[in-house]
């Protein structure tokens, strides 16, 4: 098991991370009028270390690790105390989907190349 983990290596960690970051997004911009609602977000550069340190020392590799989330600060205050800003969440929303979709491409490439080595092609 450990050694398709490290052939899949980061884009299948990077995969789950994304996937937990873009629910994470939806709800800050689903809340954009909520009074008193807080923004959350992660660190993925952070989390994604964490998460490859665990891997690779046999701690978690379901990969189904804490993340820590953390608010995010807004540029402007608003007077109901919700600190969404909808055009930062939905840009990036839009950009953490466009990386989940990378990382979905790279890792069927890899998983492709795996098929074709045990099939002997």
């Amino acid at each position: 098991m450990q050694k398709i983990l490290d052939h899949m290596g980061v884009h299948f960690t990077s995969l789950q991370l994304r996937s937990q970051r873009n629910e994470i997004l939806a709800s800050n911009i689903a809340n954009a009028s909520t009074p008193n609602y807080k923004a959350r977000d992660i660190n993925f550069g952070l989390e994604l270390q964490k998460q490859l340190h665990e891997i690779s020392n046999f701690e978690d590799a379901s990969g189904a690790a804490e993340i820590e989330l953390q608010y995010r600060v807004p540029t402007e205050l608003s007077l109901d105390g919700n600190t969404v800003e909808l055009h930062v969440g939905q840009m990036e929303f839009a950009e953490n989907v466009a990386r989940y979709q990378a990382s979905l491409s790279f890792l069927n490439q890899k998983i492709s190349g795996l098929k074709s080595a045990i099939k002997g092609e």
